[in-house]
């Protein structure tokens, strides 16, 4: 329990804290927008990695050096909240993160993810979701990357599985022809979902698979992209499970 209560004390007081430093980046802003893109950037990649310090979680990083230098698509795995904090704080470019409708909310967190090129996504609405889709593509098109989990929610069942990937995800990178990067966790719902609200000490895998060209599949492959990719990452953390 002493590692959750220092996380809730950490990240309540980087939250007020941050009521100045929004006006400080705003400022910014009115005179450099990259500036003052890559200093939330890094911002928020410093509150990160304060939490996973906090959680005395030790990461295996593998593939890193597979991301390309050029916006692209992130997809991966998702079994925990953590999964944000553990690929957000190695990204090396401004990346915006697809999260659920329900995140919007939260004030000040909520100001953080619009700075950082974040969208909302409502599963329940067809006509949004794909307003947000497009939105997504601009942002590619701009140079920003985007990290979308497939499954579209948390998987809760047993590790090692995956919820089936759903294939509107990837029109993102079919529409501008970016490279798809897959991630695959290992152990992370072991982190605190497992046992919420007890936050524990453990031992991740991140892999970084090769970049995926869509327009450089064989035709079949292109047709069922989602499934295409799953099954990569489904191989990934098969594989990465004696690691653990």
């Amino acid at each position: 329990m002493i590692r959750f209560i220092l996380l809730v004390i950490f990240l309540f007081s980087f939250l007020i804290l941050s009521i100045p430093v929004f006006f400080v980046e705003w400022v910014i802003g009115k005179f450099n927008r990259e500036m003052r893109d890559y200093s939330s950037l890094r911002i928020v990649q410093w509150g990160f990695k304060v939490i996973l310090k906090i959680t005395g979680v030790s990461v295996t990083v593998i593939g890193e050096e597979n991301v390309p230098d050029e916006p692209v698509l992130f997809i991966g795995n998702h079994r925990s909240y953590f999964d944000i904090l553990l690929t957000y704080s190695r990204c090396r470019r401004l990346t915006g993160y697809i999260a659920k409708k329900e995140m919007e909310r939260y004030p000040l967190l909520s100001t953080w993810m619009r700075n950082l090129y974040c969208l909302f996504l409502d599963r329940h609405d067809m006509r949004e979701s794909l307003r947000v889709i497009r939105t997504a593509i601009d942002y590619i098109r701009q140079g920003i990357s985007i990290c979308i989990f497939p499954e579209g929610t948390r998987n809760r069942g047993e590790e090692l599985t995956m919820l089936p990937f759903k294939e509107g995800s990837f029109r993102i990178a079919e529409k501008t022809g970016c490279a798809i990067v897959p991630m695959s966790m290992n152990n992370t719902a072991a982190i605190f979902e497992n046992h919420i609200p007890r936050i524990q000490k453990v031992h991740v895998v991140l892999e970084y698979g090769k970049p995926i060209y869509p327009n450089q599949l064989e035709p079949e492959q292109r047709k069922n992209l989602g499934t295409y990719c799953q099954n990569i990452i489904q191989e990934t953390i098969n594989r990465n499970a004696e690691l653990v």
